[in-house]
């Protein structure tokens, strides 16, 4: 089966399963525990917390680990705005961040007392760096979330860029990586980053997992109390066999992107994608930045003028053929893509798209198939005037 929905979940790796089987078939046990099995779930708790610090360029001891990048996400908003006195708790977010962020940010707003900006972004997607200056406020900003690269369209944000202003504005930047830290790659350090999101099945490890990196001396209330897991910041007991998934995932993408040749393969496999459907679709539509080298080398989200990618994804999916219409985490969801209309796209040509997302086992043949697939379903479907 063609598989390509990598940005929606990655298939498990090899590597993550291997470490994971030990820890599954040995007895339970709690790597808060001082006995000899608890000590050997922690040590391998903390082998995978260094793994992890590795792939995004941080310490380990600033690796925060949560149920997956959701949660995270809403750990860096409402523990930055609940650690903030009020009237000091403005939010700056670009107008294309992931619900998880969008959405605590709403919470915030609602039940918090704060006061939340969206920075618009540019038809690619990208953010518009001057309008998000104008909205910070010195002294009155907790944070500013810009996002390493849009989950929709693939479009890479100026991440450090954003920091400087956001440290200036004496306010923290939070960086949702859960789609970039394997490739392009994010370095906390060199970008001036104060929390990252990741998420473990983005990267081939399991779901359920992720983490919140907290860079020194970044302040945030936690949300979760009781044991004091965490430095005190995610209480609840650490799941050992995941969190080793976890961090084999992050230290094959890492070798990955140390290798050379990974990352023009899987752009190579992108391109000959969008030629295939070209061919197809003279008058094909490529939402995001026009300079691929720019974007997720993975990732394409193209409109089909005239279909409904509702029909495309029902017909390719009888063909085998694994792809969405956008981000999974708003499947079913009447409403078009907000990252699409925030980019200055109609509803109707939200509608009208569908996004590939290709990884790390991806083939020619996978992308090969896709585009046999869609030739067929384009038979079927003839274009239509959408409702506008």
């Amino acid at each position: 089966m063609p598989y390509l929905d990598y940005a929606a979940s990655a298939p498990l790796r090899a590597e993550a399963l291997a470490a994971m089987l030990p820890l599954l078939q040995r007895p339970a046990a709690n790597p808060s525990s001082q006995h000899g099995p608890g000590r050997a779930a922690r040590a391998a708790v903390e082998t995978a917390r260094e793994q992890v610090a590795a792939l995004v360029g941080a310490a380990p001891g600033e690796v925060v680990f949560t149920s997956g990048g959701t949660e995270a996400d809403n750990l860096a908003v409402k523990g930055a705005v609940l650690a903030r006195p009020e009237g000091a708790r403005q939010l700056v977010c670009t107008a294309v961040e992931h619900h998880a962020v969008l959405d605590a940010a709403a919470w915030a707003e609602a039940d918090a007392g704060a006061r939340v900006a969206l920075a618009p972004v540019d038809p690619a997607g990208r953010v518009d760096l001057e309008r998000l200056a104008g909205l910070l406020e010195p002294g009155r900003t907790a944070l500013v979330a810009v996002m390493a690269a849009n989950n929709e369209v693939g479009t890479g944000q100026p991440v450090a860029a954003a920091a400087g202003l956001a440290h200036a504005a004496g306010a923290v930047l939070l960086c949702d990586a859960v789609q970039a830290a394997g490739l392009p790659g994010v370095d906390m350090g060199r970008d001036g980053i104060d929390l990252l999101a990741l998420a473990a099945h983005k990267l081939g490890g399991p779901t359920g997992v992720g983490a919140l990196v907290v860079r020194a001396g970044a302040d945030l209330r936690p949300l979760l109390h009781g044991g004091g897991q965490e430095r005190g910041l995610r209480s609840g007991t650490l799941p050992a066999a995941a969190i080793a998934g976890f961090g084999a995932a992050a230290a094959a993408a890492l070798a990955e992107r140390q290798a050379p040749g990974f990352a023009a393969t899987l752009a190579g496999h992108r391109a000959r994608l969008l030629a295939g459907l070209r061919a197809l679709e003279p008058h094909l539509v490529v939402n995001g930045d026009p300079d691929a080298a720019a974007a997720l080398p993975g990732l394409l989200s193209v409109r089909f003028p005239g279909r409904r990618a509702e029909d495309l994804l029902l017909l390719l999916d009888r063909e085998g053929v694994a792809c969405s219409a956008g981000s999974a985490c708003a499947s079913g969801a009447v409403t078009p893509s907000h990252v699409l209309l925030a980019m200055g796209r109609g509803p109707a040509e939200a509608r009208e798209t569908v996004r590939f997302s290709l990884g790390h086992a991806s083939t020619e043949a996978d992308v090969d198939a896709a585009v046999a697939a869609v030739r067929g379903a384009l038979e079927v479907l003839a274009p239509q005037e959408a409702a506008r």
